[in-house]
């Protein structure tokens, strides 16, 4: 969960670029490296790309309130109350989460009409946890983490231009794509965690639904990106959804996510740009409930997933004009949330940070 290393490179990598030289690349050709699907390619041509992302998370909050973990355990009912051994109320609670998330990406375009897309990635996911004693009151049992990893989810597809087409550019242009993908189920959504029970126990049960590594689902991945140019400037916009097909093995589905985005861009020379951002996104709550989840805490809830959340996110994209990296992208963009509606309790979030590196060839 180290990022120095990749941020020193996109550092190193700056200082390689001065003073651009003549080639026919500008470092913002590509949207803020945490848009994906943005740009086709022309026939014949292969891109390269690894993005690693990370995300923070603390405290817990209903709606748009934070609440306190006290308040969470002795005031929330556990939907498990009735099962042997379930207390009337939550009596584990989460405290912070951090997840990485590596992808692998390739596009080939066969024609200048499609490029196909292809990703992989790579989760790892940690939650720390608070277990209060007995059925009721506010004595601390003691501490646990949970931390799952695994291969993730893997998307096909193949992103189709409509107006415009990547690496023509012009100081005043516009570009249009669409986005038809699948995301297939390879992920585990059968991950185990160890915990610490108000009884202190410490058995090993299915880890809740946002601590799994896949959806389980075949999902549909649509996407519609429009970019422009003006001088210096830039700006685009982006519609990608998640649209889950059915339950998984398990019994349930998580829910659909619709998320847009639009940005800005200030290209400060050839070889750097400069953006800022604004995300919403709407999640659905997880439909349908895993018989090996159960627990007296919120993660095993399917009603306390999903909700809305709108970030501001400041990136920097830079490409290598010169010498032996000419043509390499580094990107890097770091946000936050500014507003959160959350079917809670569930974990609020702090901020993201997203990394990467692409190569066309």
């Amino acid at each position: 969960m180290k990022n120095t290393a990749f941020a020193g490179a996109i550092v190193a990598a700056c200082a390689m670029t001065l003073p651009a030289h003549a080639h026919d690349v500008r470092a913002d050709d590509h949207a803020p490296i945490g848009v994906m699907a943005d740009h086709a390619h022309k026939k014949g041509e292969v891109m390269l790309s690894v993005r690693h992302m990370h995300m923070e998370m603390s405290g817990n909050q209903i709606g748009t309130d934070g609440i306190s973990t006290e308040d969470v355990v002795t005031s929330i009912p556990n939907r498990f109350f009735g099962v042997p051994g379930q207390p009337p109320t939550l009596r584990i609670a989460p405290t912070s989460m951090r997840a990485d998330m590596t992808m692998v990406g390739a596009m080939y375009a066969p024609t200048d009409w499609v490029t196909f897309v292809a990703m992989g990635s790579y989760v790892q996911k940690e939650m720390d946890h608070q277990t209060f004693a007995g059925g009721m009151g506010t004595n601390i049992r003691g501490a646990f983490r949970s931390s799952p990893e695994g291969f993730g989810d893997v998307t096909l597809g193949g992103i189709f231009p409509l107006l415009g087409h990547a690496e023509q550019m012009a100081d005043h242009a516009q570009e249009l794509n669409v986005r038809a993908s699948i995301s297939l189920p390879t992920g585990s959504t059968s991950e185990t965690a160890q915990i610490l029970t108000p009884m202190g126990g410490m058995p090993t049960v299915r880890a809740p639904y946002m601590m799994q590594i896949g959806s389980g689902t075949w999902d549909l991945k649509p996407a519609a990106t429009f970019k422009g140019w003006a001088g210096k400037l830039g700006y685009g916009a982006q519609y990608a959804g998640t649209i889950r097909l059915g339950s998984n093995d398990s019994g349930y589905s998580f829910g659909d996510i619709h998320e847009v985005t639009g940005w800005i861009s200030y290209r400060a020379a050839q070889w750097l740009s400069l953006s800022g951002r604004v995300k919403g996104k709407t999640t659905g709550q997880v439909q349908g409930i895993d018989p090996m989840i159960i627990g007296p805490v919120q993660t095993a809830n399917p009603d306390f997933q999903g909700g809305e959340r709108i970030d501001l996110i400041a990136g920097i994209n830079t490409v290598v004009t010169h010498g032996a990296l000419a043509g390499h992208r580094f990107g890097i963009e770091f946000g936050a949330p500014v507003y959160q509606d959350l079917n809670g309790p569930q974990m609020t979030g702090d901020w993201m940070l997203t990394l990467g590196w692409q190569k066309a060839f």
